[in-house]
Formats: structure tokens, sequence, C-alpha cells
């Protein structure tokens, strides 16, 4: 199984920015849904291996998780910049509410499209999906892989795992700390579950 965590919350994201590969830390809530998290996966799957995206949030989130479901045998955190979110370039720190709708629509409406500076969803799909095929080639005796990501990738995986355009990420919401799950098949892919969020209650 291919579990997928998204990071806790910073302050950029309680803030409503948009937040690629600005580097903030986890706000007190964000450690806390951490911390939350870290117990659901520690009850609900057999992790053998923890992968990490490079960013502070991702790894602060995964050290968490990792003291926690390693707690009898201790598992190291790996950093895998392909699990890195998408580039927002020059909107990097945009509030949400300021981007004009013109950029929406060029967005939505074209995979390739890209913000100045940054990295369009084509792109992103193209080494998540990499990633994920990686990943569903380990051995099954070796455990779960815990994935640590954002909204991005996280969306990203969800299209390999459906055998779906990237586009499908505009009809994707996917919380702060939520988990995610693909069973991945030699033939077929298998979405088990999609942003989990009951452990945050």
């Amino acid at each position: 199984m291919i579990v997928l965590l998204r990071h806790g919350r910073t302050e950029a994201n309680a803030q409503g920015l948009l937040l690629g590969r600005a580097d903030p830390v986890l706000d007190d809530v964000g450690r806390g849904q951490a911390r939350a998290a870290a117990g659901e996966v520690a009850a609900s799957a057999s992790v053998g291996r923890i992968v990490s995206s490079p960013l502070a949030r991702c790894r602060a989130t995964a050290e968490i998780v990792a003291g926690v479901v390693g707690a009898d045998a201790p598992i190291e955190v790996e950093i895998d910049e392909r699990w890195i979110e998408l580039d927002y370039g020059e909107l990097d720190g945009t509030p949400l509410s300021e981007v004009p709708v013109a950029t929406w629509a060029a967005w939505q409406g074209d995979v390739d499209w890209a913000p100045p500076g940054g990295e369009s969803h084509a792109t992103l799909g193209k080494r998540v999906r990499a990633a994920c095929e990686e990943l569903a080639a380990a051995p099954a005796g070796d455990g779960d892989v815990l994935v640590v990501s954002h909204v991005s990738p996280i969306k990203a995986a969800v299209a390999w795992a459906l055998a779906v355009s990237d586009t499908v990420a505009w009809h994707l919401f996917l919380s702060p700390a939520s988990i995610t799950r693909i069973a991945p098949r030699d033939t077929r892919h298998s979405l088990q579950s999609f942003n989990e969020t009951g452990h945050l209650r």
C-alpha cells in the first residue's frame, strides 16, 4: 500500500496563500495535526518506509510520524525531490483570492500552462508518476510506504492510480494532514481512500 499524507498546517496555509516552493515550518495546529496523523497511520498501516518531500513542512510531519510508527524499530525518513510541491513561480505566496480570474481560467484549461517562472501540472504529473511507479515496483513484503507530500503531488498520484488526466486535480479537495491510500496492482491500481480526516476531529 502507498499511504499518502499531506503535511500539517503552516501559517501560510491558515492565511489562504498559494504555497509552493516557499518553505515555512508547521504552526502549532500543524504539529498537532501531524501527531494525530501519526496515531492513525500507526493504527491502520504497516509502514516499512517513509518518503518525504524535501520541504520543511513535510520533513517535520514525516519525522513526527516516524517517531510514532518507528518507536520499536526506527525508520529513517528518505527525501525524494519528486514529491516536492508544484512550483508556483511568481504566484508563490499570493492570496488565493487575489489570483486573477483569467489566470485561473488559463491554469484550469491547460495542463501544460505554468505560472511565470513556475511549473505546469503536466510536468509535475510526470515526476510524480515516475515516483509512484518505483514505489509500486517495490517488493510487497517490505510493508506499506508512507509518502509525506503536498496538495498537488498527492492529487497527481491519485490521477496515476485512476489512470486519468492531471486535470482531475481541479476536481479534488485535500485537507492538511489528510491521508490517501493507493493499492498498487500489476494491471490496475486501486484508490482505497481519499482525504481521510477522521483522525483530526
